[in-house]
């Protein structure tokens, strides 16, 4: 087996997590991978994984080596796909990251539609709520939700999003609706914080379309929970406010089920990109995905304004 093809199998049992998932991944025998990983340790001269009889884990080597590989191998999928042809037609497997419910409610569904427009391609999609590092996890393109630092990716704009506070109809009937961030402190909440620790500060700007954001005193926090599911079900509910990314609660919003207060003192909005690696020639799939997805989220009102009543 050349050494391509090793890292190939690499990759896979890591990915898998276990040697025989890795196999039926790259429909080849567990045996035949087996023997593949060992060679290459002993080519390397250190393990890659960590082996008990329940577990398969990657060891601090084989976490770094995987990166390469990850990195290595696609660079060798552009060179193939260059050589091919494939610069003029998408084919091969596109790889998006995006955050893990507007993945859900916006991505995937363009992304599938996108599949079905181009028989030659496959598609991994990986929805985290965490910034992915394209080139070293082996991604082609990522959706980000945030201002973006200056880096070496090629970014494209395609809307913007809000951070509101919402809170049921039912809830704001019994205890009032807070017209100014002063008057926060009266009230209760559900937190999210998706590391599990505590809930960050609450900002607003002093006056209505202010810039400048200053931290007032926050509702009592009933509940912090990492989920921001958890949080705006609690909210509908009638349990109290909730912090929330407008596109996550547009449907809520819509519906009635909940509603947007303070909107006079919203921060300013926060962009979103579709972000992909600069400094070599994108292929034929990444450039084709990325005007699609633009197109289309460009025109969805989830990243323009949503009703605040």
């Amino acid at each position: 087996m050349d050494r391509f093809e090793a890292m190939r199998v690499f990759t896979s049992v890591a990915e898998a997590g276990g040697f025989a998932a890795g196999a039926r991944n790259l429909r080849i025998s567990a045996p035949a991978v087996t023997r593949a990983i060992a060679a290459l340790e002993r080519h390397i001269g250190v393990p890659l994984f960590k082996r008990t009889t329940r577990l398969v884990r990657l060891t601090e080597a084989g976490e770094r080596y995987l990166a390469d590989c990850r990195r290595i191998l696609l660079d060798l999928e552009e060179a193939e796909a260059q050589a091919g042809g494939a610069h003029a037609e998408p084919r091969g497997l596109l790889t998006v990251t995006a955050p893990v419910q507007f993945g859900r409610l916006h991505v995937a569904p363009l992304l599938l539609d996108f599949l079905d427009r181009h028989p030659g391609l496959t598609a991994r999609a990986f929805f985290v709520d965490r910034i992915v590092h394209l080139l070293d996890e082996g991604f082609d393109v990522a959706l980000r939700i945030a201002h973006l630092p200056d880096s070496s990716l090629t970014a494209v704009r395609v809307g913007s999003v809000r951070r509101v506070i919402v809170a049921a109809p039912d809830y704001l009937a019994r205890h009032g609706e807070p017209l100014h961030p002063g008057e926060l402190a009266r009230h209760r909440a559900v937190g999210t914080a998706p590391g599990g620790g505590a809930a960050g500060p609450w900002r607003f700007p002093q006056e209505p379309g202010g810039q400048a954001l200053q931290e007032f005193e926050p509702p009592r926090i009933a509940l912090t929970a990492n989920s921001g599911d958890i949080a705006i079900n609690a909210a509908i509910a009638g349990h109290g406010l909730s912090r929330a990314m407008s596109y996550q609660v547009a449907a809520e919003v819509e519906a009635g089920r909940l509603r947007i207060v303070l909107a006079g003192f919203e921060p300013p909005r926060i962009p979103v990109h579709l972000v992909y690696p600069e400094g070599r020639k994108a292929a034929a799939k990444v450039r084709a995905f990325v005007d699609f997805a633009a197109q289309r989220l460009r025109a969805h009102p989830v990243l323009g304004a949503v009703a605040t009543d």
